[in-house]
């Protein structure tokens, strides 16, 4: 069969407009229609007009390398795009369109790889995971895991292909997301003692998370890999009230902790929910109503990969001499990790600097370096990975 290069391939996913929450399903009957008849296997879990996708190829039977990538991509409203964010352009050594670089990029590399080691004896075997909704949460991905964890033997390695400049990260903080709705009592503002204001509770809340995160950084012990060497708390969304003469008894909010992996996200949450009551405390005589009330709404894990055997290996693939650095964004390695059991690196192509915002972009050097990358990678498996690399751990 004719081959495919990883730039047409990218064009043609950057062709599908698959925002996070609007389906991917025409890009994975594309995918899959590009990929079987190569004698690669797949595997779809399917949730309504999304599915995650499992390509495989080499021995059923025996433990191989998962390379990993999203689908979905960030929207384009309201950004001031120069070119049809959907319709891939060539241009100063460079490929625009949404997800050229977070993360289809990647994703075409690797379908690329696929095919090219369908036609190779390989002794270890290699798979591609294509998840959905990896933007909103890392949602998509979590149908997948059990599916992986159910195989006969699990991976050797996840390999990330989040956009890092190829360079090696074996690490990213977690992230838990909550909604809070604060409730109050309502009056005239003439009358303010009648009433109690929820968006007061609210300040109070936001106040209370402020001087927490300064105690979090104090007692902190840095990870200076980090862009921001510590656990973060921060707002993100705030609303309540109908009209500037009425004391509000209604006001939400939304936060997240973003953790480094070392630290006790259970702890900390303990700590907002015990102060958060003590908030309320005072009002509970005269406003029995008076509530803070914390709701969980998503959560992923950090990484911190140490396994010896999986950072030598990504070392060797990539050509990436330096410490291993972390990322400030979250990735589905944390889940995959977590799940199986199992290391995850992160590297791939292109610059998140580039990514979410207007002219996205991923350079045809970058792409022609991890293509290479990804034919070391095959070498190594038709060669075999065998039990030393289970024993660096």
């Amino acid at each position: 069969m004719a081959m495919h290069d990883t730039a047409t391939i990218l064009a043609d996913l950057i062709g599908f407009p698959t925002v996070s929450r609007s389906g991917n399903r025409d890009l994975v009957d594309h995918v899959r229609a590009l990929v079987e008849p190569a004698g690669l296997r797949v595997t779809l879990t399917d949730d309504g007009d999304s599915a995650n996708m499992l390509i495989a190829t080499g021995p059923a039977d025996r433990p191989g390398i998962v390379l990993s990538g999203h689908s979905d991509v960030v929207p384009v409203a309201g950004q001031p795009w120069s070119r049809d964010p959907f319709v891939a352009q060539r241009a100063d050594g460079r490929i625009y369109g949404r997800g050229a670089a977070d993360m289809k990029g990647f994703v075409a590399a690797a379908i690329r790889a696929l095919l090219l080691a369908a036609q190779r004896p390989l002794a270890t075997p290699l798979a591609l995971a294509i998840s959905f909704d990896e933007e909103i949460g890392c949602i998509g991905v979590r149908s997948l895991l059990p599916v992986l964890a159910a195989l006969p033997v699990r991976p050797l390695l996840v390999w990330i292909g989040e956009p890092t400049g190829l360079a090696l990260a074996s690490g990213h903080k977690g992230k838990s997301s909550y909604r809070v709705d604060c409730t109050g009592r309502a009056s005239h503002s003439a009358l303010p003692h009648l009433g109690l204001n929820a968006i007061h509770l609210a300040a109070d809340f936001i106040a209370m998370l402020r001087d927490l995160q300064a105690e979090l950084i104090a007692a902190a012990t840095p990870d200076p890999a980090y862009d921001v060497p510590h656990t973060t708390l921060h707002v993100g969304t705030i609303g309540g009230g109908t009209a500037l003469n009425i004391v509000p008894d209604q006001c939400t909010l939304e936060f997240e902790i973003r953790d480094l992996p070392a630290d006790d996200v259970a702890a900390i949450e303990a700590a907002i929910r015990s102060r958060s009551a003590a908030i309320v405390a005072p009002w509970r005589d005269a406003v029995p109503e008076a509530a803070i009330t914390i709701t969980p709404t998503n959560a992923y894990p950090g990484l911190d990969t140490r396994h010896a055997g999986a950072l030598a290996l990504a070392r060797a693939l990539s050509g990436y001499n330096g410490a291993p650095i972390k990322l400030a964004f979250g990735t589905e390695g944390g889940l995959f990790a977590q799940s199986l059991q199992v290391p995850a690196i992160i590297c791939g192509p292109g610059s998140m600097d580039e990514g979410h915002k207007a002219d996205e972009f991923v350079t045809l050097d970058q792409l022609a370096r991890c293509d290479a990358m990804l034919e070391r990678l095959i070498d190594r498996l038709e060669a075999g990975i065998g039990s030393d690399f289970l024993m660096q751990a």
